[in-house]
């Protein structure tokens, strides 16, 4: 389901990715990959780890020159002053320092970018950052730093949003979290959400571009992907039995499922039956499936 035409409109799109080809060091990892983003929405850039993914969102945020083709923001090259000006790019790193108030952080940053205190404010109130203000950085759990860090880059309305695999290695509770207040800011925005994880895909956004080897292999609905077999691991916080599981491997108590859109009602079973869930995990990797 690959559709790398371009059909151009009136007006220059949020997004264009035109026959670009980018990597490091003069080693191609996108090789030739087109698509153009005119609506705003949440945008799943889904992939195994390893795709091309954070290479494809550095190559959008200027940080990666195009060996070929051209990468556009708001009809503006990538590489260019006027459209860094139009987004603002989540990375793998928080960097925000561990020994700084989280609102002398949100201060600083503010000051580089030309935010005002309304605007911190703002994103205080947003994110639910009001009991967390006077606490140094490093005092925050990893879930409050997620937090702080997605406030950082909404300081300032930009266009469009990178969010690079925002919930890694986070609790499902967390993530779920963090997922709500993606959506919650979306509205009229364009906001690129990386995942390996497809049960996230489908919570967070309705569109799709999977990265497959470096390559485009789909530009649409998240809704059109479909899977023959899904299986998820369930790791708890305590050694129990868990109702319905079919096995276990390893820590993770097993499941199989018809598809990512039944494990919500899944995990509110189990809590509601007083299962502590520690981490949801997918056992076969549903993307390689869905890239035959």
């Amino acid at each position: 389901m690959v559709d790398s035409q371009l059909s151009y409109s009136f007006g220059s799109p949020l997004v264009l990715f035109d026959h670009v080809s980018s990597g490091y060091s003069g080693r191609k990892v996108l090789d030739d990959v087109s698509f153009r983003i005119d609506e705003p929405a949440v945008y799943v850039v889904l992939g195994p780890n390893g795709a091309g993914k954070t290479t494809l969102f550095r190559t959008l945020a200027g940080v990666l020159k195009p060996y070929s083709g051209r990468a556009e923001i708001c009809g503006y090259s990538s590489e260019s002053q006027e459209a860094r000006a139009q987004l603002d790019y989540l990375t793998h790193i928080d960097g925000i320092p561990e020994g700084m108030s989280v609102l002398n952080a949100l201060r600083f940053y503010a000051g580089i970018i030309g935010a005002s205190e309304a605007d911190i404010d703002k994103v205080i109130g947003m994110l639910g950052l009001s009991d967390l203000v006077a606490k140094r950085f490093g005092q925050l759990s990893q879930g409050q730093k997620k937090r702080v860090s997605v406030a950082r880059i909404f300081l300032k309305e930009k266009k469009v949003y990178l969010l690079d695999e925002p919930t890694s290695n986070m609790d499902p509770k967390i993530a779920g979290e963090i997922r709500e207040l993606v959506l919650g800011l979306s509205k009229n925005r364009v906001i690129l959400y990386s995942s390996h994880n497809l049960f996230e895909a489908r919570e967070i956004g309705s569109k799709v571009i999977a990265i497959k080897q470096g390559k485009l292999a789909m530009f649409g609905n998240i809704s059109d992907i479909k899977t023959e077999k899904y299986t998820i691991g369930i790791r708890t916080l305590a050694a129990e039995d868990v109702p319905c599981a079919i096995g276990k491997e390893g820590d993770y108590h097993l499941f199989e499922l018809q598809g990512p859109e039944e494990v919500s009602d899944l995990i509110a079973k189990l809590t509601g039956q007083g299962v502590q869930i520690r981490e949801v995990k997918e056992m076969q990797n549903p993307l390689e499936e869905l890239f035959k």
